[in-house]
């Protein structure tokens, strides 16, 4: 008789647990698409935009020395144009990503290269049956090293964007761009910095686990890549603070250098968007 019923309560364990797990997973997306959808209607203008980190690393393969070691920082920030959204469901913002070069290993510490990477966008988020399924972005960029002479780097372009959650655990991102290359110092940037990009996020179930790759497509048919490979560990669920790990291979990876193959492996913190990373 206890058998009989021990067989009983296991089978409507095996019933009812996944059909509840089923439900909390239902709940946590319209959970999730209502509080996207309040954040673009009635949240915030201002914040966030990519990835602000902080890491410190060295060339991989080779001895650590002042020359190959650095610091390299991002900030990126947006804002917002427009109160309420625009039609079709659109919104405007401006965005403004910075990214440094620091040798703080060298004798007064210089900052290498400085990137402003300015532009201003127009991005459409899109749900079905309730669910946030991704969103397109269409936006005019400009990115230069404020330099002058033969250190000066600047471009433009016209990007199309997009982003989609596979499922919970999966987002696909790709990236296509126009370029206009006025700089006269690099006529052959695309040639390094690429015409496209494509990529992935990974998240663990309890998301305390993030992993990133980002292929961006130099120009030319052959099979060559400017490659990112990110993991990110949260350090606590009271604070929006990562670990993070980052491995850079390939070029372009700043615009003194962008002709100038790097291969290196960084560490330090990162702070992400609340909802998703843009790239």
């Amino acid at each position: 008789m206890k058998r009989r019923l021990l067989a009983i309560i296991l089978t409507l364990l095996a019933v009812v647990l996944p059909v509840r797990a089923q439900l909390l997973g239902v709940r946590h997306q319209a959970e999730f698409t209502d509080s996207l959808t309040q954040e673009l209607e009635y949240g915030p203008y201002f914040g966030l935009y990519r990835d602000n980190y902080f890491v410190v690393g060295t060339a991989l393969g080779s001895k650590p020395t002042s020359t190959n070691s650095d610091v390299k920082f991002q900030i990126s920030i947006a804002q917002r144009l427009t109160k309420a959204t625009l039609p079709w469901g659109t919104f405007l913002f401006l965005m403004f990503t910075e990214k440094t070069m620091w040798n703080v290993f060298q004798n007064s510490m210089p900052m290498r290269d400085l990137n402003f990477n300015p532009g201003i966008g127009l991005s459409k988020p899109f749900f079905s049956k309730g669910r946030y399924v991704g969103k397109m972005t269409l936006m005019i960029e400009h990115e230069s090293n404020g330099r002058d002479g033969t250190d000066s780097r600047s471009w433009n372009r016209i990007s199309l964007s997009g982003s989609t959650l596979v499922n919970k655990n999966l987002m696909v991102h790709a990236k296509y761009w126009i370029p206009i290359v006025d700089g006269q110092n690099n006529r052959d940037l695309l040639k390094y910095s690429g015409i496209a990009q494509w990529g992935a996020e990974v998240y663990l179930d309890d998301r305390r686990w993030i992993f990133g790759a980002t292929f961006v497509k130099r120009q030319g048919w052959n099979l060559n890549f400017n490659t990112t490979l990110e993991a990110s560990w949260l350090v606590s669920r009271k604070v929006n603070q990562y670990l993070y790990l980052q491995y850079y291979n390939g070029y372009g990876e700043c615009l003194l250098d962008y002709n100038q193959f790097h291969s290196r492996i960084r560490v330090g913190i990162v702070i992400k968007p609340k909802f998703f990373s843009e790239f």
